[in-house]
């Protein structure tokens, strides 16, 4: 890397299947909001499969036109079903083709990851009467 030049500026979108009721989307944006505070230096959207915008495409190209270079998509499902397996490959394959010059990950869906495996053990598992 050169010195003189800055890192790329890393993007995240939180890709969620979507819905209709405004309410269902507050836990995927209390996410975003969450990862704004911690760490400025990311730029983040949320993304939508369908019933609500924006779509993959249009947040990545939004954060692309931000002046991020590198775009991490973060499937928002507790399992790897039909979306993660089938609809998301296709819709990472036409950002690709629409920004060649973004670098794209794509992690595992949310819900297989161990930690959030733990913390879902944790939250089921707690005594209601003291949770909060």
């Amino acid at each position: 890397m050169d010195a003189s030049r800055p890192p790329a500026m890393r993007g995240i979108v939180l890709f969620a299947h979507g819905s209709r009721d405004a309410l269902w989307r507050a836990p995927i944006e209390a996410v975003r909001a969450d990862i704004e505070r911690q760490r400025p230096d990311l730029l983040v959207r949320c993304a939508y499969l369908e019933l609500c915008a924006p779509d993959l495409a249009s947040a990545c190209s939004e954060l692309h036109a931000a002046g991020a270079r590198a775009l991490t998509i973060v499937p928002m499902f507790l399992g790897t079903g039909r979306h993660a397996r089938e609809d998301l490959p296709l819709l990472v394959e036409q950002v690709r083709a629409r920004h060649p010059n973004v670098a794209l990950t794509v992690q595992p869906s949310i819900g297989e990851d161990a930690r959030m495996v733990a913390l879902m053990a944790e939250i089921a598992a707690a005594d209601p009467t003291t949770a909060r």
